[in-house]
């Protein structure tokens, strides 16, 4: 008998979902708590929710979790947390909101104010400090807003900066993602400028179409433009990572298919690493560090894959890890637009799946970075996952780089 397409995913998620649920009733320990933003439905104006699952310490492997909850709003495309893993923020695209979770020691969510942003959202970082929240929105205009914190609730609007490229101050500028040093010192932006860069309509400009916005970050939450930004990125970055030790930026270029990677100069200045930039999948969507800051991660949009890399410690270049085929890359469902290494352990790397409606899920080897497959990989979630964030267990120690 054949199966459709259709037919095999749904019935690689129906056995994915109940070996999930064989797990639960084992004998496991929980690592991680990894939560994953969805939509409720599948319609276009479906409410969002956010899912929780268990990560298990010795194989990877999730479990559904705690019950889910609204995203508050619709189309939640982006998350963030705290360093001390006490709060969560969701991005609800649609509505044009960021929504505050406090985040229980058992990983129950519950959620305790929101803010209404100016424009469309569509990125999110929170300092180390705990004392500020970047918000990266646009376009018409496209701007980086810092929100002050106090114990995780969202303040007044401590800073505002909009994105503009030097001589040409009418093209449209649109943000893609936004980060901030572990040492509270800078904040960057990733952007492309759509007057350059418009696949299948009309440009206008002729600009360097990707782009870096790289701010200083002051006391009272003030932001300075840091020395020669804007900085070049290729044709569309789309995410941006900086290592734990505050000298290395890396981000991907969704048009190129490529990593660029850059050093920190000054404390907020970037250079390009002079043997970059690096190939990736094609269009490469979502980065994450590990928190030792010894590996990189890249999902790759077209070809649902991850990208694997060891970061030379000494230089930041990235070279490819290798798995047990030999292939630097690693089948994911399809169409990976989130990735996220679990902070308890540093073993473990999941992406969301935004057309496989699941979370792939692979074991990280600490001494080379290569990734296999986790225990019953992929796990089901709701319609069109597009974001994840995780935060360890209470009782287990969390993995740590100092500069």
């Amino acid at each position: 008998m054949k199966f459709s397409k259709l037919s095999q995913l749904f019935l690689v998620s129906t056995i994915g979902l109940l070996v999930a649920t064989l797990l639960t009733s084992c004998e496991i320990t929980t690592i991680d708590y990894v939560f994953v933003a969805n939509s409720a439905g599948s319609g276009t104006g479906s409410a969002g929710q956010i899912q929780t699952y268990d990560a298990d310490s010795e194989t990877g492997a999730l479990r559904s979790g705690q019950p889910n909850v609204p995203s508050g709003g619709v189309n939640p495309i982006a998350m963030a947390v705290t360093a001390d893993y006490a709060n969560l923020y969701v991005v609800n695209q649609a509505s044009n909101n960021v929504v505050h979770f406090a985040i229980s020691g058992n990983g129950v969510l519950t959620k305790k104010d929101a803010v209404t942003t100016g424009n469309t959202p569509v990125s999110v970082a929170v300092n180390t400090a705990g004392t500020y929240l970047y918000v990266a929105s646009g376009p018409n205009p496209s701007l980086l807003t810092a929100y002050s914190l106090s114990s995780g609730a969202i303040g007044s609007v401590a800073a505002q900066m909009t994105l503009t490229l030097p001589g040409y101050s009418t093209d449209t500028i649109v943000p893609t993602g936004v980060n901030v040093l572990a040492n509270n010192n800078a904040v960057y932006v990733t952007a492309y400028d759509r007057s350059a860069y418009n696949p299948g309509g009309v440009t206008t400009s002729s600009a360097n179409p990707g782009w870096i916005f790289g701010y200083a970050a002051g006391s009272g939450g003030a932001l300075t433009l840091s020395s020669g930004s804007p900085y070049k990125a290729g044709v569309k970055p789309t995410a941006i990572a900086s290592d734990p030790t505050n000298r290395f930026v890396y981000a991907t270029d969704f048009a190129s298919n490529e990593l660029i990677g850059y050093t920190i100069q000054g404390g907020s200045t970037l250079d390009f690493l002079i043997n970059g930039p690096f190939k990736t999948g094609n269009e490469p969507a979502a980065i994450s560090i590990d928190p030792r800051g010894k590996y990189i991660y890249v999902s790759n949009q077209l070809d649902s894959s991850v990208s694997a890399y060891v970061i030379d410690l000494s230089t930041g270049t990235p070279s490819a890890a290798v798995n047990v085929t030999g292939s630097q890359t690693n089948s994911t469902d399809t169409e990976p637009v989130a990735v996220v290494v679990d902070p308890a352990i540093g073993r473990f790397v999941y992406t969301a799946n935004f057309l496989g409606n699941t979370i792939s899920g692979f074991r990280l080897d600490p001494t080379t970075g290569a990734l296999q497959p986790t225990q019953a990989t992929p796990y089901p979630t709701g319609d069109q996952p597009s974001a994840l964030a995780a935060v360890p267990h209470g009782n287990h120690s969390i993995q740590t780089t100092s500069p």
